[in-house]
């Protein structure tokens, strides 16, 4: 690692913040620390002592030009920037004839920087004239436009929501070159007033379904995360209130998204061995459909319920893939590491076939302790669905132990469903007595709820039998071909096990 000087970093920033620009001696006096027998040659010696350090020269430099009697120009090509992944971005920009106050707009950004980190306890990055990259990972974007000549240093400050920019605030800072305070003062201002902003959007991300509007913001988005989760049963028995509710204000976007995660309720946690015809299904999942779709317009404003939109409208398998992921996405984008979406982003990555990705987000919310253990076991399901659909079978038996060793807090008939389908179709399955006990006809329908919940959403057809595959083969050799419904064989086609 090459080490610098005070004055060789300040330096080296001037001229790499300035790349292709004639940088004169005069200037970059002004950015080098202040000592008072510093002059022109000074800089000479400066400028030689950093090309040694980066193995440059001045006869065919890579890096550092001269302009004999002017001054230096840096003029290595700048290399491709790094993704960046933070909550808020800082970004600091400089008009056309430079910043001759670098040092003082540095420190500006350094103190909000700080501020704003210690207020909303989240990653806060700077990055001088920034642009977003395809690759950056961000929620919120600050940018700031310093202008700087005359002995004046002017500022305007936008925070944005990313991806999508829209400005959230327009700010004007007032500085006084001469008054230090001045700068502090402005900052103590500008941070406070960004943190007071994003805490609102967290707040107001959470907002919906019941959340209470009283607790305090952790204990908010923890609500949130624990209503979405397929292990909910609260739903359940919300029905008949929410039915009252619906009758009461019908153009409720919230009340009526509630009505359709209680549906969704009906559908998962119906007993795996025959609680629900195909019909009802059908029936249940049309209205969901239909109400769904016409709560859309309404609720752009609510993170919180634009993840449970996204949610319903992948679990129905309609043909809404793309439109549930772009609202996913765009919910995710307008908070912090939003536990309540972490589900639904990843099972549309393995819906697509890219499963590496999806076990991230579900790892990303099994290593959140504070969700509790009906989230986690959530998680851990869907994780081990990923891997199985990847073929993945060395991580698959990892962590279908992790979910064993959770113990009673997993369903029994959930407990058992997941030992069948992960059990390679050449052994024998945990519990093979009770599958042989469910008969053809239970048997049947423990193959269409694995079908319905974790495999029909899947493109690709070897990723649905991937998953199909080890529950189909032992049910078949148990019961015969009466245990396995021709629609869910005509799904995974050719690839049907034997």
């Amino acid at each position: 690692m090459i080490q610098f000087t005070r004055n060789e970093r300040a330096l080296l920033l001037a001229l790499t913040r300035n790349p292709q620009r004639l940088m004169r001696r005069g200037r970059l006096l002004d950015e080098v620390a202040s000592e008072s027998d510093i002059s022109d040659r000074n800089i000479d010696f400066l400028v030689n002592r950093l090309r040694a350090k980066l193995g440059d020269s001045a006869r065919s430099p890579k890096y550092i030009a001269t302009q004999y009697g002017e001054g230096y120009i840096w003029i290595a090509a700048p290399s491709p920037a790094l993704p960046i992944d933070a909550f808020l971005v800082i970004a600091p920009s400089f008009g056309p004839q430079g910043h001759p106050f670098s040092k003082q707009a540095s420190s500006l950004v350094g103190q909000i920087r700080d501020i704003v980190a210690a207020g909303l306890d989240q990653k806060i990055a700077v990055a001088d004239d920034w642009r977003p990259a395809a690759t950056d990972t961000l929620r919120y974007f600050l940018q700031m436009s310093f202008l700087g000549g005359d002995g004046q240093l002017d500022c305007a400050a936008t925070l944005r929501e990313m991806p999508s920019k829209r400005i959230l605030k327009a700010l004007r800072l007032d500085l006084d070159i001469a008054d230090p305070e001045s700068f502090t003062a402005e900052a103590t201002r500008i941070a406070n007033e960004v943190v007071g902003d994003l805490s609102q959007a967290l707040i107001d991300a959470s907002r919906g379904l019941g959340t209470p509007v009283d607790e305090p913001l952790e204990a908010r988005l923890h609500k949130a995360a624990s209503l979405l989760s397929v292990s909910n049963p609260s739903w359940l028995a919300s029905g008949e209130q929410l039915s009252r509710d619906r009758a009461q204000d019908p153009l409720n976007t919230d009340i009526a998204l509630q009505w359709c995660l209680h549906l969704f309720a009906r559908v998962i946690l119906t007993s795996p061995f025959g609680g629900m015809s195909l019909e009802e299904r059908y029936r249940i999942e049309s209205e969901i459909d239909a109400t769904v779709l016409e709560c859309l317009p309404a609720i752009e404003a609510n993170p919180l319920l634009m993840v449970a939109a996204a949610k319903l409208l992948y679990f129905i398998n309609r043909g809404h893939l793309d439109l549930a992921e772009d609202i996913a996405e765009r919910a995710f984008a307008r908070t912090a590491d939003f536990a309540a979406a972490l589900p639904i982003l990843g099972q549309l990555r393995y819906a697509r076939g890219r499963f590496d990705e999806a076990v991230k987000f579900f790892d990303r919310g099994i290593e959140m302790a504070e969700l509790g253990p009906a989230l986690h076991l959530h998680m851990r399901v869907l994780k081990c669905i990923a891997l199985l659909a990847a073929g993945d079978r060395a991580a698959l038996e990892a962590a279908a132990v992790d979910i064993g060793n959770m113990g009673p807090l997993c369903p029994p008939e959930i407990a058992l469903m997941i030992g069948w389908m992960v059990a390679a179709p050449d052994q024998t399955p945990p519990a093979a007595d009770a599958l042989a006990a469910l008969g053809p006809v239970g048997a049947a329908s423990a193959v269409e709820y694995l079908y319905f919940t974790s495999a029909r959403h899947l493109v690709s057809e070897q990723a649905r039998a991937n998953v199909m595959r080890g529950l189909i083969t032992h049910a078949r050799r148990l019961h015969g071909e009466e245990a396995v419904p021709a629609f869910v064989l005509r799904s995974i086609g050719s690839i049907a096990p034997g």
